[in-house]
């Protein structure tokens, strides 16, 4: 069994959610029904990065590092080009 650590991003709001499961395709649901309080004013998301751990405490830590701050500018850098290809054009 794989626990992944995930990015959504809000097709509303372009805000981001950073959260860990063991079913990605069904936690990507919940959050799209309403499922997740956290997440529900900000639907509908979409899957913009995913990866995959053996072990559900190394996911875990993933998720704690990828909400700080230097795990936010970790965030940038790996998703630099998906983040200006659909950045809003006022914000460039």
């Amino acid at each position: 069994m794989f626990y992944y650590t995930y990015i959504l991003q809000s097709i509303k709001y372009k805000t981001f959610y950073i959260g860990y499961t063991s079913n990605l395709k069904k936690r990507l649901q919940e959050h799209n029904s309403s499922k997740s309080l956290a997440t529900k004013p900000y639907i509908p998301y979409k899957l913009i990065f995913y990866e995959a751990f053996l072990h559900q405490v190394d996911a875990k830590n993933r998720e704690e590092y990828l909400k700080g701050g230097y795990g936010r500018k970790s965030i940038k850098a790996l998703l630099k080009r998906y983040l200006n290809n659909t950045s809003n054009p006022k914000e460039r």
